[in-house]
């Protein structure tokens, strides 16, 4: 029996790529392989891997503010606490091999490890790395990337190209266009433009598309699929009510997002680490409007990892509500550079990152035997 540590979380972008390596290692050992997750208590992991399936435990852990707050005090307890229960936890479990994806949990649970002699392995998401993953390298045995000239971060002889393990199936022809289409109720005489802005959704990108819609006059000259974010569900819809206009669909989710891949033309969208992954699977010509909220600006080194290879383009936040439509239409106008881009995202496709990961775990389980 394998016994698997798996640690990650405080956001979407950790812990579904640890969630898909579970799942891989599931196909492959079946039920020769124990899976314990381990995340931070009160953080979205400990409701979301459990309604997945699998067992978790929740360390005390949180993260530094920004700011001087009363809880940047407790930091150092917290941690320390944390890494005591994560040796009795790694102790407990009988862990043979720990494996981190990011998040306030995995730094005491991978430092906990190294310390107890038990194999690490990180996966960076991220064109830029954070601070806790370099610290954590020196010790890990393999660090899977998504992005090369890692090197810059990590030693070079244990970094290894895997790619953002995704959940979902996500390719280049993974839908037909006419059922997506007929979907949103659009036609295939007019260009496609998806906007999406997480599951909370993104103000810039919604103001985007106010300021936008106040320039048409109630007919858009492309199809839009605008996904507003449940936070701005109301108030989107009350604009939309007030300004209505053709050829917009809008929503708080998207439930069906292979079939608003297959009907885009365009995609605008952040360019969080995993979100840029599934662009590259699905071949998508899109244009990044990178976070400007988020640790290092990590955001815009992951589009301009792109964007440097011809990839993708880029709209910053800080013009977007005033270009970033405008930049779309005209994009999905020019035949010649949408298929550029999607020619060239679709070479840093990785379909196989899970399965990557997983065999980097095989070959450190085999060497520890």
């Amino acid at each position: 029996m394998k016994r698997i540590i798996v640690s990650g979380g405080g956001t979407g972008g950790h812990i579904y790529p640890a969630v898909s390596v579970a799942e891989a290692l599931k196909r492959k050992y079946g039920t020769e392989v124990d899976i314990l997750f381990v995340g931070a208590e009160g953080k979205m992991e400990m409701e979301k891997v459990p309604a997945l399936g699998y067992r978790i435990e929740g360390l005390p852990v949180a993260g530094l503010q920004r700011r001087l707050t009363l809880s940047n005090l407790a930091l150092p307890f917290k941690v320390a606490a944390s890494v005591r229960r994560a040796k009795r936890i790694i102790r407990d479990f009988g862990a043979d091999i720990v494996v981190g994806f990011g998040g306030y949990a995995s730094a005491p649970v991978l430092w906990a490890a190294q310390r107890l002699g038990i194999p690490t392995i990180i996966q960076e998401q991220n064109s830029y790395a954070g601070l806790t993953n370099k610290l954590l390298s020196k010790r890990a045995r393999r660090i899977c990337v998504a992005y090369d000239k890692m090197e810059r971060f990590f030693p070079a002889d244990r970094i290894v190209m895997t790619g953002n393990p995704l959940r979902g199936r996500f390719t280049a022809d993974g839908g037909n266009r006419n059922e997506a289409l007929a979907y949103y109720g659009f036609t295939a005489d007019m260009p496609v433009v998806l906007v999406v802005g997480g599951s909370l959704g993104t103000r810039t990108l919604n103001e985007m598309m106010k300021a936008w819609i106040l320039t048409l006059g109630g007919e858009a000259p492309v199809q839009v699929i605008w996904q507003t974010g449940k936070y701005y569900e109301r108030e989107m819809q009350e604009f939309l009510q007030a300004h209505p206009t053709k050829n917009i669909w809008q929503g708080a989710f998207i439930d069906r997002m292979d079939y608003a891949y297959a009907a885009a033309d365009v995609v605008l969208s952040r360019s969080g680490a995993c979100t840029v992954s599934e662009l590259c699977l699905v071949a998508k010509p899109t244009i990044f409007v990178p976070s400007p909220n988020v640790a290092e600006d990590h955001q815009t080194k992951n589009a301009m990892a792109l964007v440097e290879k011809g990839a993708a383009e880029i709209v910053r936040d800080s013009e977007a509500v005033v270009r970033g439509m405008t930049e779309a239409v005209a994009l999905a106008s020019d035949a010649a550079r949408l298929e550029s881009l999607s020619a060239n995202i679709a070479k840093l496709a990785i379909a196989d990152s899970a399965e990557r990961v997983v065999r980097e775990i095989e070959n450190e389980l085999q060497k520890a035997q």
